[in-house]
């Protein structure tokens, strides 16, 4: 068993797809099946569970991953440590953030990034903004672009890049209230299209307690872009950071509007465990950020 099959088995063991998996890892389906049997074997184990449907751990391969995970950090940690300062720095980091943040911060710091550090191979992994400090905190990515939570652990250094406020948007035509002015709104009547959780979702609640609100949540969502596609369908009124209005990819029938008083705005900016500042790699990424 190498460490090579043990990202194989990670890779599967979070995406749960054999095929998704196979892409991720430029490897036959059948390939992948092989390595995974023979993992099995070699544990005399069964580590998952398989149908045509789902394919789900089982009880043995939970405990397999976080072995796994564990060595695979360790091995990572080790060769980047012997690393010295005339090596041509080389490997691999993972790299997690939202899909807005791809498109609107990413690309800047990454042409810079590359250019000097071409041997670097960057993974990149997308999803809810409001999951990209606990991606770093348990070790599912090297680094994150994430939102300065409130409180911040006294594991995690940050770095910010810029600050975005936090804005309402409404429908721009056929909206209930488009001729009501913003300080006159009836906020406990507005179908409300909220985030689910995190740094946001407790500004937005803080907001309404101000003002003695109790909102009318039409929809829980995760995911800023999910937010605004709703609110372009009409469905409701929402509250998005400012840059992602800005960069949206897509044309919307949407408007901002100001509400006082106004929400406190985002710092983002990279995030990584701070233990791991020492690592050539990521310590690399983290100056190449201003």
């Amino acid at each position: 068993m190498d460490n090579y099959s043990l990202r194989l088995f990670l890779t599967l063991s979070e995406n749960l797809h054999f095929g998704r998996t196979s892409q991720l890892c430029n490897i036959s389906p059948s390939a992948l099946s092989r390595q995974i049997q023979r993992i099995e074997d070699e544990l005399g184990q069964k580590l998952f569970e398989r149908d045509n449907r789902m394919v789900t751990l089982t009880p043995a391969g939970v405990r397999f991953a976080e072995y796994a995970s564990k060595v695979s950090d360790l091995w990572k940690e080790m060769s980047e440590e012997l690393i010295d300062d005339k090596t041509v720095l080389k490997g691999e980091l993972s790299l997690y953030c939202s899909v807005t943040a791809c498109y609107s911060i990413l690309p800047s710091i990454l042409v810079k990034f590359r250019k000097r550090y071409p041997s670097i191979h960057i993974n990149l992994k997308t999803g809810d903004a409001s999951m990209a400090v606990a991606n770093v905190q348990e070790g599912r990515a090297d680094i994150a672009i994430a939102a300065k939570p409130d409180k911040l652990a006294s594991s995690i250094s940050f770095r910010e890049i810029t600050e975005t406020p936090l804005i309402f948007i409404v429908p721009a035509a056929n909206w209930a209230y488009s001729d009501v002015p913003a300080d006159e709104i009836p906020w406990a009547r507005v179908p409300m299209i909220l985030p689910e959780r995190e740094l946001a979702r407790r500004r937005i609640d803080a907001w309404f307690r101000l003002r003695d609100i109790r909102p009318n949540v039409y929809a829980q969502v995760a995911g800023n872009e999910a937010i605004l596609a709703m609110v372009n369908l009409g469905l409701g009124a929402g509250v998005i950071p400012e840059l992602v209005f800005d960069k949206r990819p897509f044309e919307v029938n949407v408007k901002p509007i100001q509400v006082d008083p106004p929400l406190p705005p985002y710092s983002v900016g990279i995030c990584v465990q701070q233990r791991r500042l020492n690592s050539p790699l990521i310590k690399a990424f983290w100056q190449s950020v201003r």
